[in-house]
């Protein structure tokens, strides 16, 4: 699944969107088996919790990436209507139905951390942004569709004096694909946070948790996280 290493030099530097979830933690390994020089770009969004951010922190600490965090906290208010940055809002849980992922769509997420991660691209002299959508998602979420990347690339390449690709490697494949690919590269997944709600166990029972659990199955592993009802 995964592209030769021979595709980039260790002069060539590429920025990965990396959230610490499973898809972006195997995305971020993607890349560096790639031969790319990587730089790592998180974001604190508003998201109900930062847990996923500090299991990035963490994990860029132990591999010595880059890694800086942007805070865009300020526009909170203008996508504050999901289940995912509203606090007050109740998180949906059992399986992924249109309903549940509805709840949980971010507006316009992927577009703008997308063009702040191309920005950040140009600025380093970086030739491409890589990022986790996967076919999984296709069925509700727009931002992770063929079509959205496409525009993207497009915009991406007359954006700039420089153009930058945008690389999904995983647009085609499912999280059990992911998951597969990550552990053919030997990844620990435990060094992730996938769970929507941030305590200390992830609960077992939201879609996210659902989804990731579901991969961990279908590949014949036991998923290494704790969690407190449903996950083992």
């Amino acid at each position: 699944m995964s592209t030769s290493p021979s595709d980039a030099s260790q002069d060539d530097d590429a920025v990965v969107i990396y959230s610490g979830g499973m898809d972006s933690f195997t995305v971020l390994h993607h890349a560096i088996h790639l031969g790319y020089r990587i730089h790592a770009l998180s974001f604190h969004y508003g998201q109900r919790h930062a847990r996923e951010l500090d299991v990035a922190a963490q994990v860029c600490r132990q591999l010595k990436v880059p890694h800086q965090v942007v805070d865009i906290r300020s526009i909170h208010g203008l996508i504050d209507r999901s289940a995912l940055t509203d606090s007050d809002r109740d998180m949906p849980g059992g399986e992924y139905d249109h309903d549940t992922m509805a709840a949980t769509v971010v507006p316009n997420r992927n577009m703008i951390l997308l063009s702040l991660a191309i920005a950040k691209a140009v600025n380093i002299g970086a030739r491409r942004v890589f990022y986790g959508a996967h076919g999984g998602d296709h069925v509700l979420y727009p931002d992770c569709r063929p079509a959205f990347v496409q525009r993207m690339n497009d915009v991406a390449a007359i954006a700039n004096f420089d153009a930058v690709d945008i690389v999904a490697p995983y647009l085609e494949y499912d999280k059990a694909d992911i998951l597969a690919d990550g552990l053919a590269m030997g990844l620990d997944y435990r060094d992730t946070w996938t769970c929507y709600l941030g305590e200390e166990k992830a609960c077992g029972d939201c879609g996210s948790c659902r989804e990731r659990l579901a991969a961990f199955n279908a590949n014949g592993v036991v998923d290494p996280l704790p969690y407190r009802q449903g996950g083992r």
